[in-house]
């Protein structure tokens, strides 16, 4: 018997930041028909709200630093002013959504990340989802939207990269559904030619990624977003997608496919 199909869909900063952006895409997500689950970052939001606050970001190759001042920031900004958000503008539009952090119904926990060359402060690192709570939800008929906060098990809130939440939901959730993954940013997908918007490279797979890599087609913040559909794909997703919010309607089909 074929297993239900469950959509994954990730957001990042550009698209929280642009009202009008946001409310596009929210439109276009309450469309997608089957069981669903949004994951949505807020790092442009939190560094903005932190400065106003007084608190300056400290970034290291494009990694927040979370100390214990910059976690009570992101909890805030992500999930209250963010996800409330969200939740609100997809209620008007007829979605049941329920705002969620990792520690809610103790659905993601993490190890605070080690420190190495570099502490990351209050940074989590994802151990085990709990995928049989979150389908309690899609079996509601609610459509949980989740925040790139998680927690210890312990009482303790930690900061999570929303791609590693996203893609460890899927991995997760696909011992019970055909998962995909939508990876939603900028651009129209993987490109071929970076200063060429529309030189999307349309299916990539293990070999051709490979071949990209030795050529330099794909390089920098790239690699470990790759990197990171593989390793789902090996742990039981069925496909990921990387483009724009209009890869998610019918009518757009310029958007990269990565398969193993």
């Amino acid at each position: 018997m074929s297993k239900t199909k469950l959509s994954i869909i990730k957001i990042g900063g550009n698209i929280i930041e642009d009202e009008q952006a946001l409310n596009t895409f929210l439109s276009i997500f309450s469309n997608i028909k089957g069981k669903k689950i949004l994951v949505h970052g807020g790092g442009k939001r939190a560094t903005h709200i932190a400065s106003k606050l007084g608190i300056t970001s400290k970034m290291i190759d494009g990694r927040r630093i979370t100390d214990a001042e910059t976690l009570e920031v992101i909890t805030m900004v992500y999930g209250g002013l963010v996800n409330k958000n969200i939740v609100a503008k997809l209620q008007a539009l007829q979605e049941d959504a329920i705002g969620l952090t990792g520690a809610d119904i103790n659905s993601i926990q993490s190890d605070k990340r080690p420190v190495k060359e570099i502490d990351y402060g209050f940074v989590g690192d994802v151990e085990q989802i709990a995928s049989n709570s979150i389908n309690k939800l899609l079996q509601a008929d609610f459509t949980p939207v989740f925040c790139a906060i998680t927690h210890d098990g312990k009482g303790q809130l930690l900061n999570t990269n929303a791609d590693t939440i996203a893609s460890t939901i899927a991995a997760g959730m696909s011992a019970i559904y055909e998962t995909s993954i939508y990876y939603c940013f900028e651009l129209n997908g993987v490109l071929k030619d970076f200063n060429d918007k529309e030189s999307v490279i349309k299916n990539i797979d293990i070999n051709s990624y490979k071949d990209l890599l030795q050529e330099g087609v794909i390089s920098d913040g790239m690699i470990p977003k790759l990197d990171n559909c593989f390793d789902v794909l090996k742990n039981g997703v069925t496909k990921v997608y990387i483009g724009n919010t209009s890869m998610l309607t019918k009518e757009n089909n310029n958007y990269t496919t990565i398969t193993l």
